[in-house]
Order: structure tokens, then sequence, then C-alpha cells
């Protein structure tokens, strides 16, 4: 089976890279009071004791910065209230609205919840990925709640990416306006077949030196944010084996956007496109990283965007959860509440194990990503489950809800559709399973030859 990745934000589409690459080469403004939380345990603690980011590759500890007001569970109250009071009562508008959305950003940065993944050096809020949990959770309560608020894919995932790949210079360049939110970017990786999908090594797009430039030619579609980049980061093959990076600026002669490819998601701002290089030509200052170094670097993008992404998503399973309950509990039928029916309780109940299950896988990988590892098992883990019970928590929403949940009076039946392809993008479910067994096999493997060595 050959497991199409969507996306560029939907462009973390490997299980693992490194280990896809071995397999092949071996083979406006409205202020109700803010709900409390009723799907969070009274007095559950808020885990903030990882206080640093791993530290960047060749340069300083960076560390966390105090988020205004407090702590991490402060934040994490300020952030539901945002998307309660700010984005929810006008989150029909946004899409059409550019100065809404705009509103609504210069809002979030009032509120001290604007770009809580950036480092604080660059304006961000620097939280670790443990303290992003919660924050992010709630932000993704509304599908435009990452957007108003910075942290949505693909530029989440590329401020990551660029704080601790990038060159001093290429961050002044890219990271400061994508981190202001004055910049939008895209990733490109996926290929139309028989190009690079959930399988990395088949990458067709090449770049090759020309003097002292790079001449970039290849063809990628499914990028997310491309209509309105600022710039792209570009995968290119750069030798049999390697890969390399490319900051590409928007307007480069060669790079040409085309159509959006029509999807059943919606909520992504620049749509999933086609990107074409044609002698692109760019200078060596736009390595990003090091030359034939592509999917080792990308390895610092894919598993913190792919929990991130578990973060988001989960708000909105939350969400769907939410709107579920209290169409239950005032619902009358059969002379009682359907919160009172058995069938409705036993899809209630698993709701409620599929949300706590997803929050714990999180937290625990966050920790171990905070810790510096790549921790590319315990991601694919995460993803894999998050993604699937994100589906089943908004399905069983829809169905509890009956005839309301299929329409648009409710915002069920759209959820269902932004969070069906998560399963696909940032690896589909099938290529991390597989990534997972692979890894399992050989670790049993190894104790087995250690035990036999020692016996």
């Amino acid at each position: 089976m050959r497991a199409h990745c969507v996306g560029d934000h939907k462009d973390e589409c490997d299980g693992d890279l490194s280990m896809l690459w071995r397999a092949r080469t071996d083979a406006r403004e409205s202020k109700p009071p803010a709900r409390p939380d009723p799907l969070r345990t009274a007095g559950s603690p808020v885990e903030t004791s990882v206080a640093r980011r791993p530290e960047r590759p060749g340069g300083t500890e960076v560390n966390v910065g105090t988020t205004p007001g407090g702590d991490a569970q402060d934040l994490t109250g300020r952030v539901r209230a945002f998307i309660d009071r700010q984005v929810i009562p006008v989150e029909r508008e946004i899409e059409a609205d550019p100065e809404l959305r705009a509103g609504l950003r210069a809002a979030a940065r009032a509120a001290g919840v604007f770009a809580p993944s950036a480092p604080t050096e660059y304006g961000g809020l620097g939280l670790s990925m443990l303290e992003q949990a919660d924050a992010l959770e709630e932000s993704g309560r509304s599908l435009h709640g990452p957007l108003v608020m910075n942290c949505a894919a693909p530029d989440e995932g590329n401020m990551t990416l660029l704080e601790h790949v990038a060159t001093p210079s290429q961050r002044e360049q890219y990271l400061r306006p994508l981190v202001a939110g004055d910049a939008r970017s895209a990733f490109a990786m996926t290929e139309p077949a028989p190009g690079a999908g959930s399988d990395p090594a088949a990458l067709t797009t090449t770049a090759v030196r020309d003097g002292g430039d790079w001449l970039i030619d290849g063809r990628k579609w499914f990028i997310t944010g491309a209509d309105g980049a600022a710039f792209f980061i570009v995968m290119a093959r750069t030798g049999a084996d390697a890969a390399t990076m490319f900051l590409v600026d928007a307007g480069t002669p060669g790079l040409s956007v085309g159509r959006h490819i029509p999807t059943i998601d919606a909520g992504f701002t620049g749509g999933h496109c086609e990107v074409v290089f044609e002698r692109c030509r760019v200078p060596s200052s736009a390595v990003l990283g090091e030359v034939d170094r592509g999917f080792a670097n990308a390895q610092v993008r894919l598993g913190p965007a792919r929990l991130t992404h578990c973060m988001r998503w989960l708000g909105v399973a939350r969400r769907a959860h939410e709107i579920m309950l209290g169409y239950a509990v005032e619902r009358e039928l059969f002379g009682s509440r359907l919160a009172d029916l058995g069938l409705a309780q036993h899809l209630i109940a698993d709701n409620e194990i599929d949300i706590a299950a997803s929050r714990s896988l999180i937290r625990t990988t966050a920790a171990m990503l905070d810790a510096g590892g790549h921790a590319n098992h315990e991601t694919s883990i995460a993803k894999t489950f998050v993604s699937e019970a994100v589906g089943r928590i908004v399905d069983r929403s829809v169905q509890l809800c009956g005839g309301q949940g299929v329409s648009h009076d409710l915002p069920l039946a759209r959820f269902l559709a932004e969070v069906r392809p998560f399963r696909i993008y940032d690896g589909a479910s099938e290529v991390h399973r597989w990534a997972v067994a692979r890894r399992a096999v050989r670790r049993y493997e190894a104790a087995r030859a250690g035990g036999a060595a020692h016996g």
C-alpha cells in the first residue's frame, strides 16, 4: 500500500523520515462570561515542571519566558476566555473577513496569548512543549483559534524549524516576521505520484549547483498555505541518497503557485495548492541547515509538529463533546433526558475515555521532547491514536445530536470534515503503525540477542 500524504502542514507526511529513507535505500468582539471547563477535573494540576526548551544545535540554551500574567495555568485560562469571548462568537465570519482576523490577532496580542510556541527573543511566549499542551488545546476549541493566536500549521511548525536550524540572519529575515504575524509560510515537500508522499525517499524535486547558486526543478502539491505565503521551505533532492531544504521567497522567478486542490477541509488559510519550480534560482544563502542534511534536519520539525497538531485537534474534539453534552442534558425523549439513556451514556463515556487517553499521550510525549529527544516512536503513537480518537469523538458527537448534528445549525458537521484528513497528514496512520511495529521488532531482537550473549 502507498499511503499518500496530503498537505504541507500536511507535509509532515512521514511516520519517521529517517526510517523510511533507510528502508528505501536499503530496499469582532463579544463578551459573554468565560465558561468554566466542564471537561477538566476540578483542581487537577497543570504540569509546568519543564521550564526550558531543548538546546538549539550549535547555539545556546533558550529559556522559556514567563508568560504574561503568571504561570501556564493562568495562560490556559486566558486562552480559553479569549476563545470563548472573542473568537467563537464570530467564527462564522472570520474566513470571509480579513479585517476581522486582523482585529482578533491584535486582541490576542493584547490578551498575552499570541504566538505561544515561538521563542521569546523574537516576540513569542516561548513555551516548552509540555506548557503548550493545554494552551494549544484551548486554542483549538475554535477552528480559527490557532490562526488568530499565530500557532496554526504550517507556520507554527516552520517557526520551530527556523528557530533550531536557521542561521542568525535567516532567523531575522524569516522567523521574526513569522512570529510577529506579518508573514505566512509554507512547507513544500509532498509531490504528485510517483514523487514523495508518505515515502520521502521517492522525492523527485531536484536542486543542482549552478556556480554559487542552486537551480530547483520539480512539482509539489497539497502545499498548505501556499497561496499568499511570503516564503516556502522546499525539500529537494541534492544527491542519490540526500536531500536539502531551501528557503525560497514568493515571487522568485521560476516559482509559481497553481490551483487550489479541492479537499473536504476548508480551515487553512491559503488552501492546499500545487506549486511548480522551473529552474528556480536561489543563492547558496537560501540553504536551510546543511546541504544533504534535509531529512535529518526535518526531524526537528516533524515530531513537535505532529504533537502540536494533536493538541489543537483535541481542542476541537473537546468542543464537539461539550456541544454533545449540552444537547444530551437538554433533550427529552422516551420519558427521560437523553443523557440518562444507556446507549447515550455509552457514547458519552467513550468520548471521555478518548479525551483522557489522548491528553495523557500528548503530555507524556511532550515531556520527552522537552527532555531533548526526537521521540519518534512516541510521536508516532500519539499522532496515530489522537488522530483516530479525535475522529471518533466528533463522530459520536454528531451521532448523539441526531439531525442537528449533521446540520449546519451546529458546527459538528464542519468539525467532522476538518478532522478527517488528520489521519493522513503528518503521516498516514498506516505508515506510523508500520514504523511503530518495525521499532518494536528491532527492540525485541536486540533484547533477545543481548540475552543470548549474556546467557
